[in-house]
């Protein structure tokens, strides 16, 4: 079977299109990578108050050339901006609020996400992006929602949506929604289900790039 014409979501697209999804009014900490360049795409007549675990609530996005503030990064050690009402707080109560399940949502990146729901986005390696957890732990156990946004597949082809994780987890049956530069995908009981594919993907093309058995979700017009 020949492959059909379609164009991957580069990594603006799939940060706009986690923002699309966040309902007004939620409360969301964003992961390092992709997850941080969400906040660049809710409008900011939305209010969506966003939280870093080194202490920040209300950051808002990045900032132009003329607004930089040197003192005011996110987890990543990424300059950003605070909304109107935004706050600095103890790291300690930082995590209060994450533990404490006062998030509504957490998104992150991964290496790997299984049909189960499972999340593994660090590694021991050194030679890895991620060689410690940081707080994810903390924030896949205690947020109220865990959405992950990521690449399809590895550079080298390998799927990173997989029947089981490779790498050592963060956490167990977790992860409700997965966002890829091909599709977005929820986890159900039954395991991965297609919410929607990037334009021109048949479904067999998609099935061929993941690692477990894909199902057509009702929502998949």
């Amino acid at each position: 079977m020949s492959e059909t014409s379609f164009t991957p979501l580069s990594r603006k697209d799939m940060a706009r299109r986690v923002a699309q999804d966040i309902p007004e009014g939620w409360y969301v900490n964003l992961g390092i990578g992709i997850p941080t360049m969400v906040a660049d795409y809710v409008p900011l007549e939305r209010e969506v108050v966003f939280h870093s675990e080194n202490g920040v609530l209300g950051m808002g996005p990045a900032p132009g050339p003329d607004d930089a503030d040197p003192w005011l990064i996110n987890a990543g050690k990424q300059l950003v901006t605070l909304r109107r009402g935004g706050a600095y707080v103890h790291h300690a109560d930082s995590f209060a609020m994450i533990r404490g399940g006062h998030l509504d949502l957490c998104v992150l990146g991964a290496f790997e996400v299984a049909e189960n729901g499972d999340i593994a986005n660090w590694a021991t390696s050194a030679n890895d992006t991620a060689p410690a957890v940081g707080g994810a732990m903390d924030l896949a156990a205690g947020a109220k929602r865990l959405w992950v946004v990521m690449e399809h597949v590895t550079k080298d082809g390998r799927p990173r949506l997989v029947e089981s994780c490779s790498y050592p987890l963060t956490a167990m049956r977790s992860v409700r929604r997965i966002y890829t530069n091909l599709a977005v995908i929820d986890v159900t009981a039954r395991g991965f289900e297609v919410v929607e594919m990037a334009p021109g993907l048949g479904f067999d093309e998609l099935q061929a790039k993941t690692g477990a058995r894909l199902h057509m979700s009702k929502e998949a017009g």
